[in-house]
This record gives C-alpha cells, sequence and structure tokens, in this order.
C-alpha cells in the first residue's frame, strides 16, 4: 500500500513487519482488522503490554459493544464546526491510518466519526473541551475522532477521557499551513478503565504543535503518537507526565517521522511509580513503558530534534522500561539527541534539603512536585495545569516514602 503525499514529500511505501531494511517510519498500516496477526508477547511492539488485561480489544473477543459517548464544548464559538462524518469521507485518513490490530479493530467497529474544524484564521480565546465517556464497567466501546485546524488558526483543544469500561480508538489532528494548535490529553479514567490508542498528528508549513499528556487514571493505558509533517517549517512538541499505581500499566510509543527539511521536534516525558512494598508473592506492580522513536529521513537536512524520558521509582514492586531509539540517515542537521533515565531520588537533592532541616518523607515529596513542574508549567491554561498538580497532590496523599 502506497501513501502519495503532497509534492513537498517523499513518497513513503509502508511494507510489512519484518521485511528487511524498513524503517521506523515505513511501519504496515490498514484499516482491516484481518490484515493484522493477533499480537503475541513476543511480537516486539507489544512485548510489554499486558495482553489478558487488554478485554479483547486487540484479538476480537471484546465484550458487547456499545456507542462511544463524546461531547464537545466548543465554548460558544463561531469559528468552530462539530459535526459527524461517515467513515469513508476523503478527510479521514490524511494524518495516518491504524498501525496495529487494535486500531484497525476500533475502525471496523464503527461506521462514523467525530468531527472538529477550527475556521481558517480564527483565534480561539477559549479552549475546545473533548470529554470521552467510557462505555460502563464490562462494556466495551470504539471511537474515531478528526480534530483540524485551517490555514493559520490557533486553538487549544482539550481532550479528557473519563469513567468506566474498555475503549479503543483512532485521533487524527490536522494541523494547516500556519496554524496553532496546543492539545491537552488527560486520562483520568476510573481504575477498571483500559484504553488503546492510536494518534496522528499531521504537521503543516510553519505550523506548531504542543501536545501534552497526562496518565492518572485507568487500569491498562496504551497510547500511539505519530508526528508526521507535510512541508519546511513544521514545529512540534510532545510532552507527558504519567504516574502508576499499584496495579496499573502505562505506555506510550512514540515515532516522530522526520521526512521534510528544516523542521523541528522536542519529546519529554516524565513518569512516576509506586507499587506495594512488602507484600511479597500478593504485591502489584506498578508497571510503565516507554518507547521513543525518532526517525530522520534522507532528504529531511536541517532537522532539529531531541527526546527525553525520566522515571521516577518511589517504592520497590515498580518497574519502568524506557527505550529512547534515533534512526538518523543524513548528517546534514541541526542537532539530534535522545537520554532516558530510571532511578530513585537523587542522592545530591535529599542531602541539600535534609541538610536544611527538611524531613526525609517530606524531601521526597518536594523532589517529585518538582520533578512534575517542569512539564505542568509549561502547559498555557491554568485551569488544567491546577487540575494536573491536584492529581499529583492527591496521588502523593497515598504514597509511603
Amino acid at each position: 500500500m502506497t501513501t502519495q503525499l503532497k509534492e513537498t514529500e517523499p513518497q513513503i511505501t509502508p511494507v510489512k513487519a519484518g521485511t528487511g531494511h524498513q524503517t521506523k517510519g515505513d511501519r504496515f498500516t490498514s484499516y482491516k482488522t484481518d490484515d493484522f496477526q493477533v499480537p503475541h508477547a513476543k511480537d516486539d511492539d507489544w512485548r510489554f503490554t499486558p495482553l489478558r488485561r487488554l478485554r479483547g480489544l486487540h484479538d476480537g473477543s471484546a465484550a458487547e459493544r456499545t456507542a462511544t459517548r463524546i461531547t464537545v464544548d466548543t465554548a460558544g464559538s463561531d469559528a468552530v464546526q462539530v459535526s459527524t462524518i461517515d467513515r469513508d469521507d476523503a478527510r479521514l485518513g490524511r494524518a495516518g491510518a491504524p498501525v496495529d490490530r487494535a486500531a484497525a479493530q476500533a475502525w471496523e467497529n464503527t461506521s462514523q466519526a467525530d468531527y472538529v474544524l477550527v475556521k481558517k484564521d480564527a483565534v480561539l480565546d477559549k479552549p475546545v473541551s473533548i470529554t470521552i465517556d467510557g462505555p460502563g464497567e464490562d462494556a466495551v466501546s470504539y471511537g474515531n475522532l478528526l480534530v483540524e485546524l485551517e490555514t493559520h488558526a490557533e486553538a487549544v483543544v482539550y481532550i479528557r477521557y473519563q469513567g468506566s469500561g474498555a475503549h479503543s480508538d483512532n485521533v487524527e489532528f490536522v494541523v494547516g499551513d500556519g496554524a496553532k494548535l496546543t492539545v491537552v490529553v488527560f486520562e483520568d479514567w476510573k481504575r477498571d478503565g483500559v484504553h488503546l490508542s492510536n494518534s496522528h498528528i499531521l504537521v503543516g508549513r510553519d505550523a506548531t504543535v504542543r501536545h501534552y499528556y497526562a496518565a492518572f487514571g485507568g487500569e491498562v493505558v496504551r497510547a500511539v503518537p505519530h508526528v508526521r509533517y507535510t512541508a519546511p517549517g513544521g514545529d512540534a512538541e510532545l510532552l507527558g507526565l504519567y504516574f502508576a499505581d499499584a496495579g496499573q500499566y502505562f505506555e506510550q510509543r512514540l515515532l516522530v517521522d522526520h521526512s521534510i527539511k528544516n523542521c523541528r521536534s522536542n519529546v519529554l516525558y516524565k513518569g512516576a511509580l509506586q507499587g506495594e512494598p512488602g507484600k511479597q508473592a500478593r504485591s502489584r506492580e506498578a508497571r510503565t513503558a516507554w518507547i521513543g522513536d525518532v526517525l530522520i529521513r534522507p532528504e529531511a537536512t536541517g532537522t532539529d530534534t531531541y527526546e527525553k524520558n525520566n522515571n521516577l521509582i518511589l517504592t520497590t514492586g515498580a518497574r519502568a522500561d524506557s527505550v529512547p531509539n534515533l534512526e538518523i540517515q543524513t548528517g546534514e542537521i541541526v542537532g539530534a539527541g535522545h537520554a532516558a533515565t530510571v532511578g530513585r531520588f537523587d542522592d545530591e537533592q535529599m542531602f541539600y534539603l535534609q541538610s536544611r532541616g527538611i524531613p526525609q518523607a517530606q524531601a521526597k515529596m518536594l523532589i517529585v512536585r518538582g520533578f512534575f513542574t517542569d512539564v505542568i508549567k509549561r502547559i498555557p491554561l491554568q485551569s488544567i495545569r491546577e487540575e494536573l498538580e491536584a492529581k499529583v497532590e492527591e496521588e502523593l496523599s497515598t504514597t509511603v516514602l
């Protein structure tokens, strides 16, 4: 299957997994569930994911399906158009197609998609709020969502997942030339929530995207974002935070595909984990997995990119896997780098705080708050910053340090 892009782009031909000499950006895509094999624990893309806890979202054995409950609040702006479009509408799929069986299954189990359009040259002074409610305990739902900013539009979009049940979806962001999109995705599920998501971000000429991601709720949450550029000057920044408790599993599997010259990307994700120490065989682990892929193709000269993932292990019974990957196919770039850390509290920070009379437990709390502040402070909306800060405080109130 060949995806024909604009004349300024190379022609990208996805190939089947396992094909020799493929790049991360050539991952196979399809809208048909049967084109993907049922995931197994030995599959590289699923090797961290607890497949037995996905409630059939990946293998077709899911329970009875219910309709997705989605609410869009445009804050009264006439510049925002909200509608539903048929699955075969040409506006869908421009940013990308499903890259795994779960996303293809979500596509085939829906007949329509929710479409949010911010019109050309509009500058919104209030955020567009999109709330996606879970189908309820032991129920399953699927969804497709397209958010588009036309040329030179500017908007903040807040997407909140909440409630119970299992949900799988495809989300597209199409950002027109010169447009500026700030999107905040908040995974605020109840503890039984399971969410598998493919998201695709298409960045236009001189467009700017700021994508913030926060995961606190849910039993299993797996996000697969993919960034692609259509013309020079695109600027994408992906920042995330997650706090996993005992029994929770959070996974982010990112790909930034630089196939256009003179584009920029920056990725920073921070996570904290706390398990159930001292319960031995009956303890429940807190688990996270972060896989960050950045591809710089031969024609993507002038690329400037960096990615980093930091994980803070608060207690025993917690495990974080962090796998940054950087594939560079041209030396004519501004810069490229990656870093990842997994560890306990910094000894120097602890010594500094305790030497000033701060008790050990309180010092650890301060370090955790400061750890997340680097991401939270960059979110432009104060109300969302305060909400995430309150979530961090709620997590810390149950932490035994």
